[in-house]
């Protein structure tokens, strides 16, 4: 009965009466000064850790997202010349004032005129002179540039540009056009920084450009025309 008594009475007594000094009781009184810093210091450091993450995710979010503009601008800038310049007809555009000679092709290292047909999208359809050329941007950088005249009768017909000379691509570093024909054993002759013969197309036009991130691939454009016009002495030796 002693027992009972003693253990009832125990159980009238607080909770810490069963809890031995230094327990668990006594660690929950609070936190030292030296465990809040070291929580602290681990949380600063958590937050930097994930601000840097969240840094370095989207600094990679921005470069993607530039390369894929990039490429997709030089995809579209190469189409529209591949499309342009392979569609090149052999059409007299002018006529040579010294010797009357037909110009069907112009073609210098900046510098390029031939007669393909314009989409009706791009102005009035049909067969257009196509000068293409390069010039000084505002921003100091070199812009290639695209403009149209109506053909007709051999010659351009005065005022009848479709639109005035527009920028195809700006901010390039570099913009160069060569050009080779036939050798005389059948093959590709030398690339060549300017056309000589306007009588006759080339066999391939090549269009090197380069921007601040470097050179763009090379675009050699095949003119399924050009044999249409050359005779045994405008064959490119």
């Amino acid at each position: 009965m002693r027992r009972a008594a003693g253990f009832s009475t125990a159980l009238g007594r607080s909770p810490r009466a069963f809890i031995r000094p230094g327990g668990s009781a006594a660690r929950t009184a609070g936190f030292t000064l030296m465990e809040v810093m070291l929580a602290v210091s681990l949380l600063a450091a958590a937050m930097a850790l994930g601000f840097a993450t969240l840094r370095a995710a989207g600094a990679t979010a921005q470069r993607g997202e530039a390369i894929a503009e990039r490429n997709e601008r030089i995809r579209a800038v190469s189409d529209f010349l591949r499309r342009r310049i392979g569609g090149a007809q052999g059409v007299v555009f002018e006529l040579d004032p010294g010797t009357g000679a037909s110009k069907r092709f112009e073609g210098t290292e900046n510098s390029m005129r031939f007669v393909a047909d314009l989409p009706d999208y791009l102005g009035r359809g049909g067969p257009q002179l196509h000068a293409l050329g390069v010039g000084r941007g505002a921003a100091g950088g070199l812009d290639l540039l695209v403009d149209f005249r109506i053909v007709q009768g051999g010659q351009v017909l005065a005022g009848s540009a479709a639109r005035p000379p527009e920028p195809l691509v700006e901010g390039l570093r570099q913009v160069r056009f060569a050009y080779r024909g036939l050798a005389g054993n059948g093959g590709f002759g030398p690339w060549e920084d300017a056309w000589e013969d306007p009588r006759m197309l080339p066999v391939q036009v090549r269009v090197q450009v380069g921007d601040a991130r470097g050179p763009w691939p090379d675009l050699i454009v095949a003119l399924p025309l050009a044999g249409s016009f050359a005779t045994n002495t405008d064959v490119q030796q």
